[in-house]
C-alpha cells in the first residue's frame, strides 16, 4: 500500500504532516488501526517521513492524529 498522510498534533500544540508506509497492510483501514494501536501504547514509536527526512514519532509526544482524505501538503 502507498504511504498514508497523517496530520499529527503534538502535545506542544504544533502540528506536522507526515507520511507513514506499511507495506504489509492491505488497506487504509489496517494502516489506521496499526497507527492508533501503536500510539496508544506508552512506548509506541512510528517511523514516518516528512519530505525526504525520516521522522520518529514517540507516542508520549502525540496529542492527536488526523488522516488526510486527499493528502496534506508536505
Amino acid at each position: 500500500m502507498e504511504g498514508l498522510v497523517l496530520r499529527v498534533r503534538l502535545v506542544s500544540g504544533d502540528s506536522m504532516d507526515v507520511t507513514y508506509d506499511d507495506r504489509k497492510a492491505g488497506s487504509e483501514d489496517e494502516v489506521v488501526d496499526h497507527v492508533v494501536s501503536t500510539l496508544s501504547q506508552e512506548s509506541g514509536v512510528l517511523r514516518c517521513r516528512h519530505g525526504d527526512r525520516l521522522v520518529v514519532l514517540y507516542a508520549r509526544g502525540v496529542a492527536a492524529v488526523e488522516v488526510a482524505p486527499r493528502g496534506a501538503v508536505l
